[in-house]
């Protein structure tokens, strides 16, 4: 039989003599040593394993209370640490959690994201913000020795997505307007759409957000999970316009709503007496996607359709129909980084672009009566 003991992290000799199994079935130290780990022998011995020992897991658990702990170099915030949790947990633990983590191997890695994309339709976006937290698993990790190496480091992933938004004309937008009689849905999509904020944001304003007098709309907070958090980025906490038009309908429902205090919700539950805001999910599959269908606009079953899609449009409108200078529309989307705006929010515009083509065609000087 072979038996072995180990050194605890004080440097202390462990007393402890386990048995593993025969000699000839453990012909490398290595072999013995996952066998180690695979009947969890390491874990009943050491408070923390041994360097280039740690299991995946216990790995990811670390990285969860040191990085957002009293050794956190920047605090999160409670969104942050949800979502961080959630992939850990989720994703990471369920497929690494076992295996020793020095032992994984990059094109382990670099395999399973695929299959997350191709097998479990993530986007790539989002399947980069895992690779993310597992590269930071790993660094956490080798700050305090329980790693040597990082195979994060050597896989890739895409950061560009295939989600492509449904645009909506002002007309379309409308159109959904007109099918929502309730003046608390009617205004609530209004507002999303003349403002592009996001559905946490709009759900999170109180009557005080409002400046009447100032025509502009404060926004430092948005709703998530039941409770007010931080703003999604510091550039999305700052403010938005209140046109003139936009105010009438606003203070249209101010007057009906029973919920007019300066520190009521905007859009509230109803159905939970202002309590909390309405859902924006429920408000989405119950209102929103039939209004748009009944409109003639084309969101099929399972097509990702809601209250982004008019942050989508505003700006797509704005830059493309409206030749309004990018950098006012970043100004109203709260984006960081101009590129975004560009990138994410705005669409090439198909009458723009044959317009811009016959610019040129007319420019060379060939005649539209070659057109038949």
């Amino acid at each position: 039989m072979l038996r072995f003991r180990v050194t605890n992290a004080e440097g202390k000799r462990v007393e402890h003599t386990l048995p593993i199994g025969l000699v000839q079935s453990f012909p490398k130290d290595k072999d013995a040593w996952r066998e180690v780990d695979r009947l969890g022998l390491g874990i009943r011995i050491n408070d923390s394993p041994s360097p280039g020992r740690a299991s995946f897991k216990f790995l990811a658990e670390h990285y969860l209370k040191a990085d957002f702990g009293a050794d956190a170099v920047r605090p999160k915030s409670i969104h942050t640490i949800n979502n961080v949790g959630h992939v850990v947990r989720d994703y990471l633990i369920p497929r690494f959690g076992e295996v020793i983590a020095d032992d994984i191997r990059p094109l382990d890695i670099q395999r399973w994201f695929k299959s997350l994309h191709v097998e479990r339709d993530l986007a790539w976006p989002t399947i980069a913000k895992i690779r993310g937290v597992m590269l930071r698993i790993y660094k956490i990790g080798a700050i305090h020795g329980y790693v040597e190496k990082n195979p994060v480091m050597f896989v890739e992933t895409r950061s560009k997505s295939d989600y492509r938004a449904i645009v909506l004309t002002p007309a379309q937008t409308l159109a959904i307007l007109e099918r929502l009689p309730s003046p608390l849905h009617h205004t609530l999509v209004l507002t999303c759409a003349a403002t592009a904020l996001r559905a946490s944001e709009m759900l999170s304003l109180r009557w005080a957000d409002v400046l009447w007098e100032e025509g502009r709309i404060r926004v430092c907070k948005r709703w998530a999970r039941g409770a007010d958090g931080e703003t999604k980025t510091s550039s999305s906490d700052g403010y938005v316009p209140l046109h003139a038009v936009l105010a009438h309908f606003l203070r249209g429902w101010w007057a009906q709503t029973p919920h007019a205090a300066e520190s009521d919700f905007v859009f509230p539950s109803l159905l939970k007496k202002g309590r909390v805001p309405l859902s924006a999910s429920v408000f989405v599959a119950d209102y929103l996607r039939p209004a748009a269908q009944a409109a003639g606009i084309s969101v099929q079953d399972g097509q990702r359709f809601g209250f982004h899609n008019l942050r989508h449009s505003l700006s797509n409108w704005l830059v493309n129909k409206a030749k309004i200078e990018p950098k006012t529309v970043q100004g109203i989307l709260r984006h960081a980084r101009i590129q975004t705006t560009l990138d994410l929010y705005t669409q090439n515009d198909g009458d723009e672009t044959r317009a811009a083509q016959g610019e040129y065609l007319m420019a060379l000087g060939v005649s539209s009566n070659l057109v038949q």
